[in-house]
C-alpha cells in the first residue's frame, strides 16, 4: 500500500468518526423535535375533534330543541317520543341516544353509545357486547370509577371508556310511573344503563408523527451501511496486505534458511537477532582453532568415480558438521576435504571451557569416522577416509573480512596456521594439539608429547602433543584402525558390549594363534 492509499485509508477514518459524533448528537435532537411534533399532532386532533363534537351538539341542540320550541310557542313538554308532539323537546336519555348517531356520523374515529338492559317497551332492544355487560355488571356492584379498556391492533388502537348512567330523583319519579318503563322499582343512584366512548387512533397517524427520528435512522443506516462498505474494502485491502506479508515472511523464511547453509548457525543467528551488523569489522580473540584433513584424499579421488566421492564427501561433512554444532563449534570454512573450525567466537564460555569442548569435539569426530569406515568398507569401499586432526589455542582476528558487496566471517592469523600445521605431523586417525591447547585440556586427556616445531610467523617453539585417550568416561575409548593386504582391523572399545567383551577377546587370541602357527612356516 503506497502513501496516498494510507492518507486517503486515514481521512477516511477521520471523517467516518467525525459523522459518528455527529450522529450520536443528532438522536436527542431527533427524538426532542419528534415529541414536540408529537405534543403539538395530538393537540391539534384533540381540539378539532372536541370543535366538532361541540358543533354536533350545538347544530342537534339548535334543530330538536330551540328549533321545535320557538315553532311552537306555548306550553313545552319533556317527552321521549318529542318527534310526535309539537313543541316537545327529548328527555335526556333520548338526547344522549340521538346525540350518539350524530356524533358517530360526523366523526370517523369517535363513537358514542348510550345503551340500557332496561329500554322502553316501545324502543327495540339494545344490543351490549360481552365487555359493556361486564362493565354494566360490574358498574351496578360499584359505580364509583370508569371502566376502561384498550386494544392494540395492526394498523390501529382503540380505547372504549364506559360511565354509569345513574337514576336522579327526577328520572326515578318517572320511570316509576311511566306505563311503558320495564322496571318500577328504581331508587336514585341506581345505574340504569352506560354510556361509552370508543376512540380509534390508526398507527399510520402516530407514525409519521415521528418524522424526524425516522429520518435519523435512514441517515444512520446510510451512514452505517457506507461505514460497513468502507470497512469491508479495508478489511480486503488489509487481508491482501497480511497475504502479500505472509507471502513475503514465507519467501525471507525460505530465502532465510537458505542463507543459513553457507553461514554458522550462531552467526545465523546473532545477525537475525539484530546483535551483529553485517558491517566490516573485527575483533582480536583468544580462540581454539581446529583444523582436520583427509589422508591421501587426492588419491582416493583417483580409484573412486567422481559420484560416489560426492556422496562419500558430503555424507562425511554431514555427520561432522552435526558433531561440531553438538559441541557449539562455529564452522569457519570446508577447504576441499579440510574443515576450520573455531571455538571463543560469537559465543564463548570461556578459554578452558572452549578448549575442552573442542577436543571432545576431534575425538567425537573421530570415532564416528572409524563407524562411517566400517559401513563404508561394508559397502564395498576398500580404502575409506582417515583424517589427522590439528588443534591450536591462541589470539587471532575474528570478524567480517572482505569488500562491502562481498564479506567473509573467518578467522586470520599465525595461530590458525599452526593449527593447519599441527594437522599435518598427526598420524592417521589422531589428534595433535599445541602446548597451549595441552594446558588448558590436561585434566581430561593423556597425551604424549612429540618433537618441536618451529614455523614460519612464530617465533616461540611449538612442542606438539599427540592426543592417546580422554579421561572421562563419557568419552573414553580406544579405537584402532589397520589395514593392509590381507589384515582389515577396527576395534572401538566404547562400542564394545560388556556381554560380548569375551567373544572379542576369543575372536583376538583365536587371530594370534592362527598367526603363531603361521609363523615357523615363513621362518622355513
Amino acid at each position: 500500500m503506497d502513501k496516498s492509499e494510507t492518507d486517503d485509508l486515514r481521512a477516511r477514518g477521520w471523517w467516518t468518526g467525525l459523522a459518528i459524533a455527529v450522529l450520536l448528537l443528532g438522536l436527542p435532537l431527533a427524538v426532542w423535535l419528534d415529541l414536540t411534533n408529537l405534543a403539538d399532532a395530538a393537540l391539534r386532533r384533540q381540539a378539532s375533534d372536541l370543535n366538532s363534537v361541540i358543533k354536533s351538539v350545538r347544530h342537534y341542540y339548535a334543530a330538536n330543541v330551540v328549533g321545535r320550541i320557538l315553532s311552537h310557542p306555548g306550553q313545552v313538554q319533556v317527552i321521549h317520543d318529542y318527534e310526535n308532539v309539537p313543541g316537545a323537546i327529548p328527555i335526556p336519555a333520548t338526547l344522549s341516544l340521538e346525540l350518539g348517531k350524530v356524533i358517530g356520523e360526523q366523526q370517523s374515529n369517535i363513537t358514542y353509545r348510550f345503551v340500557s338492559d332496561y329500554p322502553f317497551a316501545n324502543r327495540a332492544p339494545h344490543q351490549l357486547d360481552a365487555f359493556e355487560r361486564d362493565a354494566l355488571a360490574a358498574l351496578r356492584k360499584d359505580s364509583s370509577e370508569n371502566i376502561v379498556s384498550a386494544s392494540a391492533g395492526l394498523f390501529s388502537d382503540s380505547v372504549r371508556l364506559v360511565s354509569p348512567v345513574t337514576m336522579a330523583p327526577a328520572c326515578v319519579a318517572c320511570h316509576n310511573s311511566h306505563p311503558e318503563s320495564p322496571k318500577r322499582d328504581w331508587k336514585v343512584g341506581d345505574v340504569r344503563g352506560i354510556q361509552e366512548v370508543m376512540i380509534t387512533q390508526p398507527i399510520a397517524a402516530n407514525l409519521f408523527s415521528f418524522k424526524f427520528l425516522l429520518a435519523y435512522f435512514v441517515l444512520a443506516a446510510a451512514c452505517g451501511v457506507s461505514f460497513l462498505t468502507m470497512q469491508r474494502r479495508q478489511s480486503q485491502k488489509i487481508l491482501a496486505m497480511n497475504h502479500e506479508l505472509e507471502t513475503n515472511n514465507d519467501f525471507l523464511a525460505s530465502l532465510s534458511m537458505k542463507i543459513s547453509r553457507y553461514i554458522p548457525p550462531q552467526i545465523y543467528k546473532s545477525i537475525f537477532s539484530g546483535q551483529k551488523d553485517v558491517v566490516i569489522h573485527t575483533e582480536r580473540k583468544k580462540l581454539t582453532i581446529f583444523f582436520s584433513d583427509i589422508q591421501n584424499f587426492t588419491a582416493t579421488t583417483e580409484r573412486l568415480q567422481p559420484e560416489l566421492i560426492t556422496q562419500l564427501l558430503n555424507e562425511y561433512f554431514t555427520e561432522m558438521s552435526e558433531i561440531a554444532h553438538r559441541y557449539g563449534g562455529t564452522i569457519d570454512k570446508f577447504i576441499g576435504d579440510a574443515m576450520l573450525i573455531f571455538f571463543g567466537d560469537p559465543e564463548t564460555k570461556g578459554d578452558r571451557a572452549d578448549a575442552q569442548a573442542c577436543v571432545r569435539m576431534a575425538w567425537a569426530m573421530q570415532r564416528r569416522l572409524s563407524e562411517l569406515n566400517a559401513k563404508w568398507r561394508a559397502a564395498g569401499i576398500e580404502q575409506p577416509f582417515r583424517s589427522r586432526i590439528g588443534i591450536n589455542s591462541g589470539y587471532c582476528n575474528v570478524g567480517n573480512f572482505g569488500s562491502a558487496d562481498r564479506m567473509d566471517y573467518t578467522i586470520i592469523g599465525a595461530e590458525a596456521n599452526l593449527a593447519a600445521r599441527l594437522q599435518s605431523i598427526a598420524e592417521p586417525g589422531g589428534i595433535v594439539v599445541s602446548y597451549e591447547t595441552y594446558a588448558l585440556v590436561s585434566d581430561i586427556i593423556d597425551a604424549h608429547a612429540l618433537p618441536s616445531i618451529t614455523m614460519k610467523g612464530i617465533s616461540r617453539e611449538v612442542v606438539p602433543y599427540a592426543v592417546d585417550h580422554l579421561r572421562d568416561g563419557s568419552e573414553a575409548s580406544a579405537v584402532v584402525i589397520e589395514k593392509m593386504p590381507g589384515f582389515d582391523f577396527h576395534l572401538d572399545t566404547a562400542a564394545v558390549a560388556a556381554t560380548d567383551s569375551e567373544r572379542v577377546r576369543s575372536v583376538l587370541l583365536q587371530a594370534l594363534s592362527s598367526l603363531d602357527r603361521r609363523q615357523p612356516k615363513a621362518a622355513e
